[in-house]
């Protein structure tokens, strides 16, 4: 049995700190956190480098991976009983444009990024243990300028929208404060 839970929020909302302590709770002996940033410049170097230490500092047993791509295959090898993702939105924009640089910025790069969605969808069905999972809120702000950016808004939008219809609990971070929204959820 798979228990799968939905963090989302703004940045810095404080989604990967609740994250982090839920699953501490949840699976008090250790789990494996699935870390998807790739470190591009000096300024992701130092975040990545200051949430690691976070989580060493914390003393809870992290057995950490690395998967800025694949995902979905590691969810589906895995064996670990306890997983924090962080972040699927990081996750798919690696995706988007590991799609873009090989096949160009057109209908094949967005079938490509929809079908890696449903991959990671398969992934999780097929899970077991707990998985929670850190995602971005990005559909609140403006429309982004440029084509890519709203492809990858989209995108994540309807990877949210999926994620949340499969999970058991969804919380939503807003100034460091969670609130459990999918309990309340309307039901038309």
């Amino acid at each position: 049995m798979n228990r799968i839970i939905l963090v989302t929020g703004g940045a810095r909302s404080g989604k990967s700190t609740f994250a982090e302590r839920l699953l501490q709770k949840l699976a008090p002996q250790g789990g494996a956190y699935v870390a998807t940033a790739e470190a591009h410049d000096d300024e992701m170097r130092e975040r990545i480098r200051l949430h690691q230490a976070e989580r060493e500092a914390s003393g809870y047993a992290w057995l950490t991976a690395n998967c800025p791509l694949q995902l979905p295959e590691w969810v589906k090898e895995a064996d670990e009983s306890a997983v924090l993702i962080d972040c699927l939105t990081l996750w798919l924009s690696n995706e988007l444009l590991h799609a873009e640089q090989e096949l160009g910025e057109g209908p094949e790069m967005e079938q490509r990024l929809y079908a890696r969605i449903d991959d990671m969808l398969d992934a999780l069905t097929a899970a077991q243990g707990t998985i929670v999972m850190v995602t971005n809120e990005v559909g609140s702000g403006v429309v982004p300028a440029y084509k890519l950016g709203r492809i990858f808004r989209d995108a994540a939008g309807r990877l949210n929208q999926r994620i949340a219809a499969r999970a058991d609990e969804v919380y939503l971070v807003t100034a460091g404060i969670p609130i459990e929204i999918k309990s309340r959820m309307v039901q038309l």
